[in-house]
């Protein structure tokens, strides 16, 4: 696998997830208990079943709740490049997921892509590729050169869908890398090989990839975003409860980039709680507007409860959907940006 950068770990004890939701503890599930072997044969990104979501294709995120505008695939002026987070929670003998297994790939789409991809589809076309994944517990366990060898596994498989996706659909159209958690991580690499002083640089709308800290220093040219029309940037945050310090919060989430995702500034400014533009809940119908105040807090994001009495710390299953409308508002507004200063 020399084409595919070493990835370097370090990720705390935190549950992934899709949506936020009255959090349960993910401790149960724990690595597997073999050795890591790569047995499966390589996604063919030809074929429309090793998608998650294509334009041309009706899938979940063509979705929008009636109270956003619509789906605008049909006319969007820009792509989208989403990686989804970790949908794969618990397995035994294996390390990576398969794509042949129907009942995750429903999982998969009915919640990460129908409540995080479908963000995106005003801003641009949403092409979502399936990967083989690294289970959940891959994150837990104290087997390193196994868990490095997992998702190097899984970054290839979403490496070989870029590069078919840009030779067989961008035709130089400007592109959002989007994605979630480990998803995040993934989109991380490929703004490392494709974009960061690259010629394909000049494409890049933007890039949203909570869920995952991602160093300020980590590109040579491309930089956090700072205003929320700006384009060519990284937006990146990790979100808890305003009060809340992980503990890992010296060790790992110093010197990330923290990105506000409602007044989308890096500055540290908190924002107005009238500001706030929407909270999807899990049943895909209500928003919550207005319903919290974002600050960032030396490598993190804090956040006040946004439905009263919850008093979960650490909203990393919500990173998307606590700003669902606010990061849909805010792509479409730099895909207008981009185009205008081209």
């Amino acid at each position: 696998m020399s084409s595919t950068p070493t990835i370097l770990l370090r990720f705390p004890f935190i549950c992934l997830g899709w949506m936020l939701a009255l959090a349960t503890a993910c401790d149960q599930y724990l690595p597997p208990a073999v050795a890591f072997a790569d047995t499966q044969t390589p996604p063919d990104y030809s074929l429309a079943s090793h998608w998650s979501c294509l334009p041309e294709k009706a899938d979940e995120a063509d979705h929008a709740p009636d109270v956003a505008s619509p789906d605008n695939q049909g006319e969007a002026m820009a792509d989208v490049f989403f990686i989804h987070p970790t949908t794969f929670m618990e397995a035994d003998s294996v390390w990576n997921a398969s794509l042949a297994d129907s009942a995750l790939n429903l999982s998969t789409d009915e919640r990460a892509i129908r409540h995080q991809a479908s963000i995106f589809n005003r801003a641009g076309r949403v092409f979502a590729p399936r990967y083989r994944q690294m289970v959940y517990g891959g994150f837990v366990t104290t087997d390193e050169e196994a868990k490095r060898k997992a998702l190097e596994l899984a970054y290839s498989d979403v490496r070989a869908a870029f590069a078919y996706y840009l030779e067989h659909w961008n035709q130089g159209r400007p592109i959002i890398i989007a994605g979630h958690s480990q998803g995040a991580l993934h989109g991380m690499l490929l703004l490392s090989e494709f974009f960061d002083g690259k010629p394909l640089q000049a494409q890049l709308v933007a890039a949203y990839l909570p869920g995952w800290p991602i160093a300020k220093d980590r590109y040579s040219q491309l930089k956090p975003c700072e205003t929320p029309e700006e384009t060519g940037c990284v937006a990146s945050w990790c979100t808890f409860r305003e009060g809340y310090e992980p503990p890992s919060l010296n060790s790992y989430y110093q010197n990330a980039i923290v990105v506000n995702p409602v007044n989308w500034t890096a500055d540290g400014s908190p924002s107005d709680k009238a500001a706030h533009r929407g909270f999807l809940m899990g049943n895909y119908k209500t928003v919550k507007t207005q319903a919290l105040v974002a600050r960032q807090h030396e490598g993190i994001l804090w956040v006040t409860s946004p439905v009263p009495l919850v008093r979960i710390k650490n909203f990393h299953v919500g990173d998307f959907n606590l700003f669902w409308l606010d990061v849909r508002e805010n792509a479409e507004l730099r895909v207008n940006a981009f185009v205008r200063e081209k």
